[in-house]
C-alpha cells in the first residue's frame, strides 16, 4: 500500500472517530435540534468522502474493498451540492448503520498494511 493511501484511510478513520464522538449518547432529536452538532457531523462526512475520492484516483483496487465506497462519495456530493436537500434522518441513518461498517473496515486495512 503507497504512503499516501494509508494517509486516506487514516484521514477517514480520524473522520469516523469525529462523528462517533460527536454523536454518542445522541439521537436524532438531539441532531435535529443542533445546528452546531449537523455542520460538525456533515463535515466529517465530506472528509471521509473527499479521502475516499482520492484513494480511488490513487488505488481503485483498495478503495473497492470499502462496502459501497461510490455510495459514499454520492454521500459526499449530496453534502457538498445539495446542502438545501440534506435530510437529517437519512445522515443520522448513516451514523448509526453504516459508520460501524466503515469503521471495521478502515481499521482492517489499516492493520494489514
Amino acid at each position: 500500500m503507497q504512503l499516501e493511501a494509508k494517509k486516506y484511510l487514516y484521514d477517514i478513520q480520524q473522520a469516523v472517530e469525529r462523528i462517533a464522538e460527536f454523536t454518542a449518547g445522541k439521537r436524532l432529536e438531539d441532531y435535529r435540534g443542533q445546528a452546531m452538532l449537523r455542520a460538525a457531523v456533515e463535515r466529517q462526512f465530506e472528509i471521509i468522502g473527499e479521502a475516499l475520492v482520492r484513494l480511488v484516483r490513487l488505488e481503485e483496487t483498495l478503495a473497492s474493498r470499502i462496502t459501497h465506497h461510490r455510495r459514499i462519495i454520492a454521500f459526499r456530493n449530496i453534502l457538498i451540492h445539495g446542502y438545501a436537500d440534506v435530510d437529517d434522518r437519512l445522515v443520522w441513518d448513516v451514523v448509526e448503520t453504516s459508520l460501524p461498517v466503515l469503521r471495521r473496515e478502515v481499521k482492517a486495512l489499516l492493520n494489514q498494511s
